[in-house]
């Protein structure tokens, strides 16, 4: 059976001089949900439409429909397939039996090199701003899902109690926190792309981890 060629663009297309093989149903639904990142990506929810989806795909409109009910279906479970890789990532990492300023950091590392390796991922993630307050509604949906099943594995750190307070709020803001600056640098990277990500990592490491630490020591600061 020969293979088809993979383009740069991860758009799958014959090589002129094989035989044709037909895509199966999930690998032209892997097709779809690439090229609607990408789209999504560059030109935003409003900007992207079903037919620029299906060209960009190499399939018709009906096709795509096929697959997904909806451009907000196809919007949302992109979204929900990302932010379950980048968990998975979290919980891999945290997971280990090994000490927290070798497990973190290195999670840290892992976050980046999803990043960098799926650029039309977090772009749709976390530049994304879409006018239609139903996609908008999607999006805060599921990352308040995502972030119900992150929260588990922090509260499972040696010293998180010193900052999870009688209610748990001082946790979930320091996740918070943490979402901020690892989101806001992949943005800074994003028009920095010249920093190699081992700098970035540093960086993102120094912020949070040795604040982090102190915190899990029991030192914290008080108003």
């Amino acid at each position: 059976m020969h293979e088809l060629e993979q383009p740069a663009t991860g758009i799958l297309r014959r090589d002129p001089g094989r035989p044709r093989r037909r895509l199966t149903g999930e690998e032209r639904r892997v097709v779809i949900e690439r090229a609607a990142g990408e789209l999504f990506a560059k030109h935003g929810y409003q900007g992207t439409s079903i037919k620029q989806i299906a060209r960009r795909s190499a399939v018709t409109v009906p096709v795509v429909y096929d697959h997904f009910a909806s451009k907000r279906a196809l919007h949302r479970h992109l979204l929900e397939r990302h932010y379950a890789e980048l968990r998975a990532l979290w919980s891999e990492q945290l997971a280990a039996e090994e000490r927290p300023e070798r497990r973190i950091p290195r999670a840290i590392e892992a976050w980046f090199a999803y990043v960098e390796s799926h650029p039309y991922a977090w772009r749709m993630l976390f530049q994304d701003s879409s006018g239609d307050p139903d996609v908008r509604a999607d999006h805060e949906a599921v990352v308040a899902h995502s972030r119900a099943l992150v929260m588990p594995l922090f509260q499972r750190e040696a010293g998180a109690e010193n900052m999870a307070g009688a209610d748990g709020v001082a946790l979930e803001m320091a996740w918070e926190v943490m979402r901020g600056v690892l989101q806001g640098l992949a943005l800074w990277w994003y028009e920095h792309p010249a920093v190699p990500r081992e700098r970035v990592v540093a960086t993102a490491v120094n912020a949070l981890w040795l604040g982090f630490e102190r915190v899990r020591a029991g030192e914290t600061w008080q108003p």
